[in-house]
C-alpha cells in the first residue's frame, strides 16, 4: 500500500500499529527520517513490544541526527526482541547501535 493511501487510513480514524509501521517504513524509504520518526513514536507507543518498529525508529533518528534517541530505540528494541524471542532482531540492532558509537566521539 502506498503512503497516500495510508495517510487516508489513518486522516479517516485507522490509526492501528499497521498503519503506522506502513508509514513510517514509507517515509524512511523516502529519506524524510522526520515524518518516518513521527509515525514510528506513534506505532512503538502502540505496540512497545514490536521489535521492527524500535528497529526502523532507530534507524529514522539516526537520519534525522538524533543520536542519542537512535541510541535509545535501539536499546528499546533489543529488550522487545529479546523478550519476544526475536534473536536475529535483537543482534540487527546491536550492530545499528556499535555503528552508531563508532560515528559519535
Amino acid at each position: 500500500m502506498d503512503i497516500e493511501a495510508l495517510e487516508h487510513l489513518l486522516a479517516r480514524g485507522h490509526d492501528t500499529v499497521l498503519v503506522r509501521l506502513g508509514l513510517g517504513r514509507g517515509y524512511l524509504d523516502r529519506h524524510d527520517g522526520n515524518r518516518a520518526v513521527i509515525h514510528l513514536r506513534a506505532a512503538v507507543a502502540l505496540d512497545p513490544h514490536n521489535a521492527p518498529a524500535w528497529k526502523w525508529l532507530g534507524q529514522a533518528l539516526t537520519e534525522t541526527g538524533d543520536t542519542e534517541g537512535a541510541r535509545a530505540a535501539y536499546t528499546e528494541g533489543i529488550a522487545a526482541a529479546e523478550k519476544a524471542g526475536h534473536i536475529q532482531a535483537a543482534r540487527e540492532m546491536r550492530v545499528f547501535q556499535k555503528r552508531l558509537e563508532r560515528k559519535t566521539p
